[in-house]
């Protein structure tokens, strides 16, 4: 069973940085694309930022210049580095990623999330 657990998330003043972290496990797979998303009260799940798997990167506009996405595939994570936190940013962060399994082919694959929180 595919399992992909977020960490890192939590409360920061404006300004302020945190690093997610996710990591996917659950036996032999193949991984293409990871990324993440966020999802604020109120509004829809919104892209963030991913990562191929020969590390061409994609950024939404508005966090272009502050957050940084990563991957380390010898441990099947993908970070996501967030400076100069903005309340805005306060949203639950989920990974994702799409992965290859032999028997069952490409899918998608979604973590729990994590909140984070920014005051102002």
């Amino acid at each position: 069973q595919i399992q992909l657990v977020e960490s890192g998330g939590g409360l920061v003043q404006a300004g302020g940085s945190l690093r997610l972290s996710c990591r996917v496990s659950g036996g032999t797979f193949s991984i293409a694309t990871m990324g993440w998303h966020r999802q604020a009260p109120g509004k829809q799940r919104e892209l963030v930022a991913t990562i191929t798997d020969g590390g061409t990167t994609y950024y939404a506009d508005s966090m272009r210049d502050r957050f940084t996405i990563s991957r380390d595939d010898a441990w099947n994570t993908v970070h996501l580095q967030m400076n100069n936190l903005k309340p805005e940013d306060t949203a639950v962060y989920y990974c994702n990623c799409n992965l290859w399994r032999s028997g069952i082919g490409t899918k998608d694959y979604w973590g729990q999330g994590t909140q984070v929180i920014v005051s102002s």
